[in-house]
């Protein structure tokens, strides 16, 4: 029934979309707006159930180590957790307060499709925390300061592979980077060191000196979920044996190519010379093997590398053929 129920929905959208063109509707056209209609729900799937992984998970860092220990973490939620402690005010409320000029914000530098989204999200983490219950794992401090960052990094970063943030410092941030040219980890130290500055005056030195701790734990949890546990590496060859260290990419370490046309400047005489480009992209645990494979095929090759962040599709994500 449920099936039968979804097909209809389908069927529906797609008839809609039909009427507000003018276009003929071929097969053809019916298939792809299908497959494309598919994949937005698939996505729209995927990102409420990384959202509600995210609320879930920031949520029990907060109250099932921060809050009952008086820990706090950088951002928005670093300030929501200092008021809560000095003033008692709940903090579910203090969740949706302080970061409402940052839902604002957000319209304004990301657009309203993402600002609704952010909004829905920490409507839903002030409603978990106002009405959950969670228990308090340890009364530890460098175990709450440990494990409090991690859940609540982890239901960060969960949130932002939803399309989403559940603390706004971020996008003040990237706003005040462009207005003053500055990057945005300038700007998210400034704020943090005032919020831990604050944080040692009202509760004390010892709790911000946790706090930090906890905000390290909470940074770095987010960089792995955000950017991947495993760190890829984008490496430029330049060669003149180009079609040989192509060969050896695809065939030894199983990854994929990108080869570029490109011009060599050499010698006093600014001659240039046609040569091909090779760019592939490998685990930091391939770097070793790539870089013995050129030296063999030529250790005077110019090879750049560089850290990316992530990748998607391609042979990146294959596992690495046995040598």
């Amino acid at each position: 029934m449920a099936r039968f129920r979804a097909g209809a929905i389908i069927n529906a959208m797609l008839r809609e979309k039909r009427r507000q063109t003018d276009e003929p509707y071929s097969s053809y056209r019916a298939a792809k707006d299908f497959r494309d209609l598919k994949i937005t729900l698939i996505r729209l799937a995927k990102d409420f159930l990384l959202l509600l992984t995210g609320i879930f998970s920031a949520a029990f860092g907060l109250k099932g180590f921060l809050l009952t220990n008086k820990f706090i973490d950088g951002g928005a939620t670093g300030i929501s957790l200092l008021i809560s402690n000095v003033t008692g005010t709940p903090l579910s409320l203090l969740i949706a307060l302080v970061n409402i000029p940052f839902i604002l914000l957000a319209y304004k530098v990301m657009g309203r499709n993402f600002a609704i989204k952010t909004s829905i999200a920490i409507a839903v983490l002030a409603l978990v925390v106002a009405s959950v219950s969670f228990p308090n794992v340890t009364n530890d401090n460098l175990l709450v300061a440990i494990f409090g960052g991690f859940f609540l990094g982890a239901g960060i970063g969960l949130a932002v592979r939803g399309g989403a943030v559940i603390d706004g410092t971020e996008v003040l941030a990237i706003f005040l980077s462009r207005k003053f040219s500055t990057t945005i980890g300038d700007i998210i130290i400034v704020i943090n060191v005032v919020i831990f500055a604050t944080a040692a005056y009202f509760l004390s030195i010892e709790i911000a000196l946790y706090s930090m701790i906890t905000y390290l734990s909470a940074s770095k949890t987010l960089d792995f979920i955000v950017e991947g546990i495993e760190e890829y590496i984008g490496v430029t060859i330049v060669s003149s044996h180009s079609e040989e260290i192509r060969y050896m990419i695809i065939n030894t370490l199983g990854r994929g190519v990108t080869v570029y046309a490109g011009k060599r400047g050499s010698g006093k005489k600014d001659e240039t010379k046609d040569v091909d480009i090779i760019y592939t992209v490998i685990t930091r645990l391939e770097l070793n093997k790539l870089n013995t494979e050129i030296q063999k095929i030529e250790p005077g090759a110019f090879v750049v590398m560089n850290s990316v962040k992530d990748t998607k599709g391609g042979m990146i994500k294959k596992r690495p053929l046995k040598h």
